[in-house]
């Protein structure tokens, strides 16, 4: 990066051009590729009163250039105050560089499609169905299928009893046998 200071009918100390670099060096933290940074401090008078004024002329690669002008009493103050404006403008200008936007649910869908196959995931994710038949043709007492079902390991037992009603008798966590 080139740095140029300039002063017109103001005498640039070494105090001041220090200050100067020391506030340009702060730019470099954006990451963009700054060509040059120009720095005119002037005097000015304007209605009987003087005042100074910083300019600085900061070229980007590859983009507009940045100019920045403040006016100030104090010479420093102005400085800063540009600085911190310059600062402003370049992270801006970072930001728009860097991607923050999200996603589209289309662009999102594009994407998954090329790495899982949904309707393998799909039939992955189904509970598998086993069918089981029942005999519920033949009408059956309930002690006898609470019987059948305390030698198995089944949860419950479907059957027809003697009135013609489909019936379920299922064991209950606390041990114990419940019909509906």
């Amino acid at each position: 990066m080139n740095i140029s200071l300039t002063g017109r009918h103001v005498e640039l100390t070494e105090s001041i051009k220090d200050h100067m670099m020391s506030s340009i060096d702060t730019l470099n933290k954006f990451n963009l590729d700054i060509i040059s940074v120009n720095a005119v401090a002037s005097m000015q008078e304007r209605k009987g009163k003087r005042g100074l004024t910083i300019e600085f002329t900061i070229n980007l690669a590859n983009k507009n250039t940045i100019v920045i002008k403040q006016r100030d009493d104090d010479l420093y103050a102005a400085i800063d105050i540009a600085i911190n404006r310059a600062q402003k403008a370049l992270r801006r200008l970072n930001d728009r560089n860097s991607d923050h936007r999200n996603k589209s649910a289309n662009e999102a869908k594009i994407e998954a499609q090329g790495e899982i196959n949904l309707s393998d995931a799909h039939e992955a994710l189904e509970d598998e169905i086993v069918p089981v038949e029942l005999d519920l043709y033949k009408p059956r007492e309930t002690a006898d299928v609470l019987e059948d079902l305390k030698e198995s390991n089944k949860q419950f037992e479907i059957f027809n009893d003697n009135d013609g009603k489909t019936r379920v008798l299922y064991k209950r966590s606390d041990g114990r046998f419940g019909l509906y």
